[in-house]
């Protein structure tokens, strides 16, 4: 029985989408699963905020005089702290103490037996055999050079660090994301560090035009080329950049500058690496994954949480908790959660019909823990924000919780740059449907908020290829000067301006570009490995190129900065409703209104129209924006700042049409603002 005042969450969401009516049972399962596995996790005696401070009981505290340590390990029958500061020997003294049924285990120690800087890890032993482990709730570990292997760390460097601002709230604005890898941000062939990230790149960052962050790879990982991906300790931030405190500078810095900054939480999958992680830590498989064969992601090579299992809830859920309140992130791009939502991982899987996101391949209990993992995250910080990276379009996941949904603020629209590369492939230019592309561009769910990209880290990867890539190819290499002319590189340009700009005027709720791809990076992504001699060249950004004035790319870096600052003083994102106004096929030319800009569309690669008509609202109206200006690397066929007027033209049942004629030339964006 619903409680007086409460919401029917069901029909809420039918309400949103009628084709969910089926599907009601279902929907009112899943809600009646959330709020019971709240119950169960709180007892009624705290808030789902509160229990999600795991982090604060285990792992290695001070507490007066004393160091408190606390692991849970259910399978263990003893449990040792060694390190440097005892030679790595398992010794009585450094003995843990099993204190419950539930597996938790707890040392104390006078405050001088550890020091800052000083290494430990686990010996965990178990029926038929024992390991070294380095603690799940850690939070600092770093990496032997000689061995290659981490260890924990004692980090106590003194006073905390004092934020500048500690009260940051994030811009109104719709977010305009710029990803980024503070690894390989650097122009040098060689892992950039936290202050090289504050010091050189958030500068570009803020000039650019965006307003939120979203750093890549910051949780612990021991194979720096999984790109981030393959995590090992959850509550650390990766040593190879450099210290907490220079994470939490740059962090201070991006919001000192008006930037939020998102973090990159990866708990689709932990990495298999025993020694390193948290995988078969207290000597089962199933610890904090599960059993048998659905415990591993074969195609990531990596280990699968039981989402439910209430220690692993809280184990997740405080991990969210910790990087908002210990480094002050404003929120978290949830990475590959299609493969936590089905059993399957929607691997190799077209989402065809509703029946696939209520069949039995779904897994309710990674559903619950994603709503809970959002309610969290919005009571301790109610301005965060959550992008879901999910290529799956499961409905309800970026709808709010209190309307029946999984509580995303945001979903990435991942068929966009899907749709991108299949007409570049596939689709000579010259013939690109017009009414399909607006309509893939313009393709989503009407009750969720969505994050719209050309392209991503995923697509700039070594084999793959970046937009400009695909369609320049090895002429960037030699024909990217302004004093040399090709017709490859002149079409790339043009249309690299034109899509990127069509995909933010279409987006739905915001926009995302990975670091570089703003001014075209001409190469892929490819870190250091045994098949490229371990080389540091391509896992790194050419900034010179977008510096130098005799190159092509400083062009593309200006249109972008022009896209982020018309999208932020128009408020463009803001505003959901796009108006078609114009669609040739045979011309090739699209056109539309949103916020009040008119936004014109010449795709044509041989034909220019001087004087095209198209109906617009009764006024005057202002060039505010054009892709072939010479600004941008364009022919500068158009006057800057063109005005144009307006004339109401007769139709044959009497009313009037309002029309004005735009010169539309060759490849060629517009927008106009009306007066």
């Amino acid at each position: 029985m619903k409680k007086k005042g409460e919401a029917d969450h069901t029909a809420h969401m039918i309400l949103r989408d009628p084709f969910l009516e089926p599907f009601a049972a279902v929907l009112h399962e899943r809600y009646e699963k959330i709020k019971a596995t709240e119950r169960r996790l709180t007892g009624g005696r705290m808030s789902l905020a509160d229990f999600a401070s795991g982090h604060e009981y285990f792992g290695l505290h001070r507490d007066g005089d004393e160091w408190v340590f606390r692991e849970w390990a259910p399978y263990a029958t003893a449990v040792f702290l060694i390190g440097d500061f005892n030679g790595w020997r398992k010794e009585q003294e450094f003995a843990l103490h099993r204190i419950s049924d539930e597996g938790n285990w707890e040392l104390r120690l006078p405050r001088t037996k550890l020091n800052h800087g000083q290494l430990y890890k686990l010996s965990v032993h178990w029926p038929g055999g024992h390991g070294e482990r380095i603690p799940a709730y850690v939070r600092r570990t770093v990496q032997d050079q000689h061995t290659k292997l981490f260890a924990a760390q004692v980090w106590e460097p003194g006073a905390s660090y004092q934020w500048r601002k500690s009260s940051f709230v994030p811009s109104p604005e719709a977010p305009r994301i710029y990803e980024a890898h503070v690894g390989m941000a650097q122009t040098e062939e060689k892992i950039g560090t936290f202050d090289e990230f504050r010091e050189k790149i958030l500068p570009r960052v803020v000039d650019a035009g965006y307003n939120a962050l979203q750093l890549m790879a910051i949780q612990e990982h021991p194979y720096y080329g999984s790109f981030g991906y393959h995590v090992s300790s959850f509550f650390a931030a990766s040593s190879r950049f450099g210290t907490p405190e220079e994470l939490k500078a740059l962090v201070d810095a991006a919001h000192a500058s008006g930037i939020s900054v998102l973090m990159d939480i990866v708990h689709s999958h932990a990495a298999r690496n025993e020694q390193e992680g948290i995988s078969r830590f207290d000597g089962t498989f199933y610890q904090y994954f599960h059993n048998g064969p659905r415990g591993f992601h074969w195609a990531w090579d990596s280990r699968c949480f039981d989402y439910g299992k209430p220690e692993v809830l809280h184990f997740l859920l405080s991990n969210c908790r910790f990087w908002l309140d210990e480094y002050h992130f404003d929120g978290f791009r949830f990475d590959g959660v299609t493969s936590m939502l089905y059993l399957d991982h929607g691997l190799e899987r077209i989402f065809a019909s509703y029946q696939d996101y209520f069949g039995k391949n779904v897994d309710d209990d990674a559903l619950v823990y994603l709503t809970l993992a959002n309610k969290v995250i919005h009571t301790v910080k109610p301005a965060a924000v959550t992008v879901a990276e999910d290529v799956s379009g499961m409905p309800g996941l970026a709808v709010p919780i209190e309307k029946g949904g999984y509580g995303f603020d945001y979903r990435l629209a991942m068929g966009v740059p899907d749709y991108w590369i299949k007409i570049v492939k596939e689709i000579p230019d010259e013939r690109w449907p017009m009414g399909s592309l607006y309509y893939e561009l313009t393709n989503r769910r009407a009750d969720e908020k969505t994050i719209g990209y050309v392209e991503s880290h995923d697509q700039a990867l070594v084999g793959d290829k970046t937009l400009i890539f695909r369609l320049i190819d090895a002429d960037m290499y030699d024909h990217m000067n302004i004093f040399k002319s090709n017709l490859r590189v002149e079409r790339g340009v043009a249309l690299h301006k034109m899509i990127r700009l069509l995909t933010l005027a279409t987006a739905g709720s915001g926009y995302l570009n990975f670091m570089g791809n703003e001014f075209g990076h001409p190469e892929w992504v490819d870190f250091p490995r045994e098949g490229n001699n371990w080389s540091y060249r391509y896992a790194r950004r050419q900034w010179n190129l977008r510096d130098d004035d005799s190159l092509l790319y400083r062009f593309l870096g200006e249109f972008d900065k022009a896209m982020m600052r018309l999208a932020s003083e128009y408020a463009l994102l803001d505003t959901q409703a796009i108006n078609l106004i114009l669609e040739h096929q045979e011309n090739q030319l699209l056109g539309f209104e949103r916020a009040g800009l008119v936004f014109l569309f010449s795709f044509n690669p041989a034909q220019s129209f001087p004087d095209y008509p198209v109906d617009l609202h009764p006024g005057q109206y202002n060039l505010i924006l054009d892709s072939d200006a010479k600004a941008f690397g364009g022919h500068g066929r158009i006057e800057p700042e063109q005005t144009y007027f307006t004339r109401p033209m007769p139709l044959p049942d009497g009313a009037l049409r309002n029309r004005s004629t735009v010169y539309l030339p060759t490849r060629t964006a517009l927008v106009l603002r009306r007066i």
